[in-house]
């Protein structure tokens, strides 16, 4: 199985229209029978005895009003930049075939595998604006490594496109076209969905312009591997390569959410789809509309999710928290008094149940912001608070120090666990947790696997340290993506 972005591939979707047929009525052959009614009073009767509480029916939405409101807001977003010389199929770690019974485990990354520029190529994917002046909502992934971007209204009306800024780590960047008086969408409050709610989608899924798909959330709070810091929301709404970027509306006709990923093992939709809360990008927007560039958070755990084994192993009543692994020196969470091996079982009040969701909740908070814990420790709770950090700030600190020099290369990185190391069927090597700076401009992304440097069999961060506090001018490193490999030379400046 494999998780890609909604980019490259061919496939279809249609325009969905619900309405109600009214005038006609059965022949009376088909009519239902009368039954006497003291028959009918006490079938009433045991039926009312036997049913506990009924559920509130809910009328469908109209999709047709909500596609005729926006789609004049929801683009086209066509880039070109430099090509790769090998396919657009996009890659991730993980064996599609390893047998193992967690899903979630075999989602592969987004992006394509790095490669030298050769010639130019064109991508597309879709957006939706926010604004009348012009400020335009899409992934980041759709404009990465891009040198040109257009953007083409429902009226096929064609804008170059600014990138005013775009953030890997949450997939959103913020576009910006020249005008004024455009339509613009309605933006909701994703934190009020809940699962079972009516969604609708609308993007150019393989180009095909305002196309419509609906369906309900399957699930929130989705923690994908390589995006722990977005809390997805998951759908049935058809999403396919070309959506990516468009807005995911709720019953009422507002944004809640930036379609993104799929979970495929075909290449196409399977019913299965992610999108970014539309809470969390508009924090992201902010950022960018300000400053240019977005601020992360940073609490200084290594976390795992718990099992029923490790549960019991710390008496605790069922499988639920994210369990501390370690605690960097001098964080955020070193100062709050956390130690490895306490689970953190609530932060700011809500319920963690696994890792992942801890890393989505810290993901949203701004840095200097105070937040309490409750914490696992010792067969009984306590309580702990922390100043969240900033993770620029941390990862400077670290560069400055001589502590961290794999931030000469602008990569955050951590050793594989015994399951990643199967799952990427490898014997060892470093899993990517961040890129910025010279790694990212290589084509290192969030989820690569560094498998080497310099020929050198990688398996700690100490080890890749050591070697780059000994080069000069670049160090050459192989990573893999899925079943692809490649070396990639970074340069140190």
């Amino acid at each position: 199985m494999q998780v890609r972005t909604s980019t490259l591939v061919w496939s279809a979707a249609g325009l969905l229209a619900v309405g109600t047929a009214t005038g006609l009525s059965a022949p009376a052959f088909l009519q239902p029978a009368t039954a006497p009614a003291a028959v009918t009073a006490a079938g009433d009767a045991i039926h009312a005895a036997a049913t506990p509480e009924s559920i509130p029916q809910m009328t469908a939405p109209n999709y047709r009003a909500i596609v005729a409101r926006n789609q004049a807001a929801v683009v086209g977003i066509t880039t070109a930049g430099p090509m790769n010389t090998a396919s657009t199929q996009q890659f991730g770690f993980g064996n599609p075939n390893d047998g193992n019974d967690n899903p979630l485990s075999q989602f592969f990354q987004r992006g394509q595998v790095p490669r030298i520029p050769h010639h130019m190529t064109h991508a597309q994917g879709s957006g939706f604006l926010i604004s009348s002046d012009g400020l335009v909502l899409t992934n980041a992934h759709v404009v990465d490594g891009a040198k040109e971007v257009t953007v083409k209204l429902s009226d096929h009306r064609e804008f170059k496109a600014k990138v005013l800024g775009a953030d890997r780590s949450s997939d959103i960047a913020v576009l910006k076209i020249e005008g004024h008086d455009f339509a613009s969408v309605r933006l909701g409050d994703s934190d009020q969905l809940g699962v079972g709610d009516y969604v609708l989608a609308i993007g150019e899924p393989f180009g095909l312009e305002e196309t419509a798909t609906a369906g309900i959330v399957s699930a929130k709070g989705r923690s994908l591997p390589g995006d722990g810091y977005v809390p997805f929301i998951q759908t049935d709404a058809a999403v396919n390569p070309g959506n990516s970027g468009g807005p995911l509306f709720d019953a009422n006709g507002a944004v809640v959410g930036i379609n993104a990923q799929i979970y495929t093992n075909s290449g196409g939709y399977q019913g299965v789809s992610f999108a970014i809360p539309i809470n969390l990008a508009v924090q992201i927007k902010d950022q960018i509309v300000k400053t240019g560039k977005v601020v992360h958070s940073r609490l200084g755990v290594e976390v795992q999710t718990l099992d029923q084994s490790l549960a019991d192993s710390f008496k605790l009543k069922s499988p639920s928290g994210a369990l501390v692994a370690k605690v960097v020196p001098d964080s955020a969470a070193a100062q709050a008094g956390l130690k490895a091996g306490d689970v953190i079982l609530k932060y700011n009040g809500t319920p963690i149940l696994d890792a992942g969701q801890l890393s989505a909740r810290v993901g949203v908070t701004a840095p200097g912001e105070k937040v309490s814990l409750e914490v696992w420790r010792d067969g009984k709770a306590l309580s702990l608070t922390a100043t969240i950090g900033n993770a620029a700030q941390a990862a400077s600190a670290d560069e400055s120090d001589g502590a961290a020099a794999p931030a000469r290369l602008g990569l955050s990185l951590r050793p594989l666990n015994e399951e990643e190391r199967q799952q990427a069927g490898v014997p060892g090597g470093l899993v990517v947790e961040d890129a910025q700076g010279r790694a990212a401009d290589a084509g290192i992304q969030p989820g690569d696997v560094v498998l080497s440097a310099d020929g050198t069999a990688l398996h700690s961060v100490a080890q890749l340290r050591e070697m780059v506090q000994k080069h000069g001018k670049q160090i050459a490193l192989l990573i893999q993506r899925g079943e692809a490999r490649l070396f990639v030379p970074v340069p140190l400046g």
